[in-house]
């Protein structure tokens, strides 16, 4: 639960900073270097969140292969809607395996 409120206080905060950009800059171009580093703050945040939320506790050693698996089919350039539900089925099976 924790988890899924995470991360829908980034998904708000997100759109929020997406909303806030053009209203204050209006139709002037940001800088090249300030996009790439806007372009990669949600993804850090949500990693970050990920990680304290895991580390938080006992370690699960099914979730850590979960995040692997969805991280590895990410890096492979697999949509993200499919690394995350690859993800849970691999908890899922290695939980239901280890039972």
């Amino acid at each position: 639960m924790k988890l899924y409120l995470c991360v829908l206080i980034v998904s708000v905060s997100n759109w929020l900073m997406k909303a806030a950009g053009p209203l204050v800059l209006g139709k002037r171009d940001l800088p090249p270097a300030l996009v790439r580093v806007t372009q990669l703050t949600a993804p850090a945040l949500l990693a970050g969140l990920i990680v304290t939320d895991l580390g938080g506790r006992t370690l699960d050693w099914t979730q850590l292969i979960g995040v692997g698996v969805a991280g590895v089919l990410h890096l492979v350039r697999v949509p993200m809607v499919v690394a995350a539900a690859a993800g849970v089925a691999t908890t899922a099976l290695v939980r239901l395996a280890s039972a």
